[in-house]
């Protein structure tokens, strides 16, 4: 968490596996450069550095397990 912009770390944005798949083709055809993946989630920097992330975990599950809400 040293690297940050301002005060933003990164932004994740959770899509479904499909859309996904369809975004990584054509960040790869674009020749993007991830700086993590792994089989459900890629991290890249967008034109200004801001560190993006796509996710495909179902909702309400983030690496394979179930997140509880507290209200």
């Amino acid at each position: 968490y040293a690297e940050v912009l301002g005060g933003l770390h990164h932004l994740a944005i959770s899509i479904s596996k499909a859309n996904w798949d369809a975004a990584r083709a054509r960040l790869d055809a674009a020749g993007v450069q991830y700086q993590t993946e792994s089989g459900s989630s890629i991290y890249f920097r967008d034109p200004d550095g801001a560190r993006l992330e796509l996710i495909h975990d179902p909702l309400g599950e983030m690496y394979g397990h179930r997140i509880e809400l507290k209200r």
